[in-house]
């Protein structure tokens, strides 16, 4: 039971752990499933969920892959827009895809 005890008061909090380290305390963990697919925020709350800690509630994240899929769909409608000689249109999916962006890249 010592050693319990001495590997608690070592570990450091999960918010300071790296990827990797997270990746490897995940893996130790049983009911986390694709380790290696996630990104540290997702492993971090993945590893809280499996642990039973409650996350405190900050403002909304941004999820970006949730955008970039956002950006594509509205690129297609860009192009089918361009297709059908609709400028107005074209330039205002160009609007929104470029406020998109600025949206991913301020959240990375």
């Amino acid at each position: 039971m010592g050693k319990k005890k001495d590997q608690a008061k070592k570990e450091k909090p999960l918010e300071k752990m790296t990827a990797k380290e997270l990746r490897e305390l995940a893996l130790t963990l049983e009911g986390i499933v694709g380790v290696h697919a996630m990104n540290k925020n997702e492993l971090i709350s993945a590893i809280k969920e499996v642990r039973g800690i409650v996350e405190e509630k900050r403002k909304k994240a941004i999820d970006v892959r949730a955008i970039k899929a956002k950006i594509e769909e509205l690129q297609g409608k860009k192009i089918q827009a361009k297709d059908s000689g609709n400028t107005k249109l074209v330039d205002a999916f160009r609007r929104r895809i470029s406020t998109l962006k600025k949206k991913t890249r301020r959240a990375a």
